[in-house]
């Protein structure tokens, strides 16, 4: 793993989110200003959509197999308090860049 990147695990496997040129324009173009979400998460109002949309679209070669909701369920699944982790890199690599 790349420094900026983090970890989502779903359905038993391990993913990488890399929070790419693409990725992020791919996210903004679905959420809104980077920067408004960034706001939203540090005022805790990120909304959980959001939040599995921010990674859905940050997964690194994202096989066929993986659907969005998958995603979504696996956020649920482990609780906010364990991919946080992963929100706070993704969310200082917007602020920060590489």
């Amino acid at each position: 793993m790349l420094r900026g990147e983090a970890e989502l695990a779903v359905g038993g496997a391990v993913h990488v989110l890399r929070p790419s040129f693409a990725a992020l324009v791919a996210a903004e173009s679905e959420l809104g200003p980077l920067f408004a979400l960034v706001e939203r998460a540090a005022d805790g109002r990120l909304a959980l959509g959001e939040l599995a949309s921010l990674f859905w679209h940050c997964v690194r070669d994202r096989p066929a197999a993986l659907t969005r909701e998958a995603v979504g369920e696996a956020v649920v699944a482990q609780g906010l308090a364990a991919v946080t982790p992963a929100l706070r890199v993704l969310l200082g690599q917007i602020l920060q860049g590489r």
